[in-house]
C-alpha cells in the first residue's frame, strides 16, 4: 500500500482551485490515467481518497498530451507522478474481460514519470 500523507480534498477540483488547497510540506500523489485516443486524466491521491481534475463546468478535464499536465502541475510544486492506462486491446483480441485493477495495483504497476517541460 502506498503512504498517502497529503490532507484530504474535495472529490473534484479545478487546476485553480486544486493550487489553493495544496499543502506544500504534504503533496497528493499524481496519478496520469491513459486512455484509447490519446487522452490523459489526473487523479489526485491523498489521505481522504482519490479527487479528479475537472474544468470550470465540473467535467473530468482532459490532456492531449503529458507535456500539458506537466506544464499545469508542475508550476504549483507538484513535480512527478505515476503514468497508468486502461487496457482496451484485450477485448480486441479475444481475452476475456478481467477485474477491474484497484488503486493500489495499479499505481503499482504504473510508470513513474517527471513533470518536466522544455521549451
Amino acid at each position: 500500500m502506498i503512504p498517502l500523507n497529503a490532507p484530504a480534498l474535495p472529490a473534484t477540483l479545478t487546476l485553480e482551485a486544486l493550487a489553493r488547497r495544496l499543502d506544500p510540506a504534504a503533496l497528493p500523489l499524481v496519478e496520469v490515467h491513459s486512455l484509447d485516443m490519446g487522452y490523459y486524466l489526473v487523479r489526485l491521491h491523498h489521505a481522504g481518497g482519490e479527487s479528479r481534475l475537472v474544468d470550470g463546468n465540473g467535467e473530468t478535464r482532459r490532456f492531449t498530451g503529458t507535456q500539458w499536465i506537466s506544464r499545469a502541475l508542475a508550476p504549483l510544486g507538484l513535480t512527478h507522478g505515476i503514468l497508468t492506462w486502461a487496457e482496451v486491446t484485450d477485448e480486441m483480441v479475444g481475452l476475456p474481460p478481467s477485474a477491474p485493477m484497484d488503486r493500489d495495483a495499479r499505481l503499482a504497476h504504473g510508470t513513474r514519470i517527471a513533470f518536466r517541460t522544455q521549451g
